[in-house]
């Protein structure tokens, strides 16, 4: 069986479904020197008071709702009227992609094509160019998509952290959806299972040993069957659905399963040519590669089943691969390891959606109240997601950066990146994302230095201030 493969987790004790009975469950000792490792997560409570405005100016709070005694952070979003979009999407499937590095790409015309396919659907699509996860890994980009808070804790992942199990995500807010959550390993992974049984009640997890695939290595069966069995199963339904799909081929062993290989063609590039677009041999490169050529077989699966036009398909990659990206991008992305973060970002309903493409930075927390936006669903937003089809009508915006191998936290808008290292802020970076130009803007500079503490802070805050909201009768 395919739970024999892991141990005992807290995840465990929160399917219980009770607080009491979960602290009942969970070893007293291992947790106590569990939660040592978050010892050093000390919120500056009297910073995020003091410039309390610049977050709520930031989220766009209303100055009568604004509470900074209390630090409310709280907006109810109400569905607009005669929404005609809306009323044509019926169902979501959100896709979060191992490994999807936006410079490795076709989308950033990377010269090796990697993904044609994906390349052709952004041209029918909202595409985002300048996205980003707030932070590098898997565990904390899964965390910022579901949750809308930036995973900013050092070492461990808050998916880890027993005190933040605890979270209010908007795709709770899906009333009546059938909801999913496919991955084609076990959902044991850092503790991820807690996260979703704890918070989104009614999902139905499918995983490692519920399929008819066969597994393929370590993280289960392959995304191409993974795609297609989720495919199976959505088109079953008869109520509106909310699916979230994630794959994981695109990462070491870099798997490629022998029937595929009867269609799906391997190349081999010469070491210098990947090196220089962003690849260390051949089966990385292929293994993206692959990435696309799943995606095509998705979609063109769904195509053929009812559901698809009345489907809102949102990409995203779970995070980018440090690296250089030559000319593809400015220097700064390089430089400051900002390709660690850099994903594409595809809001995909061809029947329902104008295509455009935007330069505007966006990140990963600003998915659900974007999806839940589109949908025209009521919603709480209590963390700092926004809505990006308000950010694109204001033409800027700025997001939150978190390099936890070098300690560095940061910003980033339209023209700049602002930065420093947590034990270093007297040394900060402020460098252009547009070009190479050196850059002097003392305003920008200031600004962009109180919303980089501020939004670290309130981060912080928010991860053990998101507690799931009362449950309407």
């Amino acid at each position: 069986r395919s739970s024999d493969l892991y141990p005992l987790r807290w995840s465990d004790a929160y399917s219980l479904g009770s607080d009491y009975k979960a602290n009942v469950a969970l070893n007293p000792i291992q947790s106590f020197f569990s939660t040592l490792n978050f010892r050093s997560s000390k919120i500056d409570t009297d910073l995020i008071k003091k410039n309390y405005t610049v977050i709520a100016d930031y989220l766009a709070l209303p100055t009568n709702e604004q509470d900074v005694e209390n630090l409310k952070f709280t907006r109810v979003i109400s569905p607009v009227v005669n929404n005609l979009e809306a009323s044509k999407i019926k169902n979501v499937v959100l896709v979060i992609c191992e490994s999807f590095s936006a410079y490795k790409s076709s989308m950033m015309g990377n010269p090796l094509n990697t993904t044609p396919y994906f390349n052709a659907m952004k041209e029918q699509g909202v595409y985002f160019n300048r996205a980003f996860s707030p932070a590098y890994g898997t565990a904390r980009g899964v965390w910022a998509v579901l949750t809308g808070i930036p995973d900013i804790l050092e070492g461990k992942t808050s998916s880890r952290n027993p005190l933040a199990v605890d979270q209010h995500t908007i795709m709770a807010d899906f009333k009546n959806y059938e909801k999913y959550y496919f991955l084609g390993g076990s959902a044991s992974w850092a503790n991820i299972r807690g996260v979703l049984t704890n918070n989104i009640s009614d999902l139905k997890i499918v995983e490692q040993g519920s399929y008819q695939s066969s597994e393929i290595n370590v993280w289960g069966i392959s995304d191409k069957d993974l795609f297609l069995e989720a495919n199976k199963t959505l088109s079953k339904n008869t109520k509106s659905f909310f699916a979230i799909i994630q794959t994981a081929d695109n990462h070491r062993p870099y798997t490629i399963p022998a029937e595929d290989l009867k269609v799906f063609v391997k190349k081999t590039v010469l070491k210098d040519s990947l090196l220089k677009f962003g690849f260390e041999n051949n089966d990385e490169y292929n293994a993206f590669r692959y990435t696309d050529f799943c995606i095509e077989q998705f979609i063109e699966a769904a195509k053929k089943e009812k559901y698809f036009n009345e489907t809102l398909f949102v990409f995203v990659g779970d995070h980018g691969i440090k690296g250089d990206a030559g000319s593809m991008l400015p220097t700064s992305f390089t430089e400051q390891g900002l390709t660690n973060m850099h994903v594409p970002l595809l809001f995909y309903a061809p029947s329902i959606l104008q295509p455009k493409e935007y330069s505007i930075p966006v990140s990963q927390v600003d998915v659900m109240p974007s999806i839940a936006s589109l949908c025209n669903i009521p919603y709480t937003n209590t963390t700092m997601g926004k809505n990006v089809f308000n950010t694109v009508q204001q033409n800027k915006n700025t997001i939150f950066l978190y390099d936890d191998f070098n300690q560095q936290i940061g910003v980033l808008n339209n023209e700049y990146y602002y930065g420093y290292q947590l034990k270093n802020p007297n040394k900060p970076i402020f460098e252009s994302v547009i070009n190479n130009e050196v850059v002097k803007n003392d305003t920008a500079q200031k600004q962009m230095d109180i919303l980089t503490k501020m939004m670290y802070e309130t981060s912080k805050y928010m991860l053990i201030h998101n507690q799931k909201l009362p449950i309407k009768k």
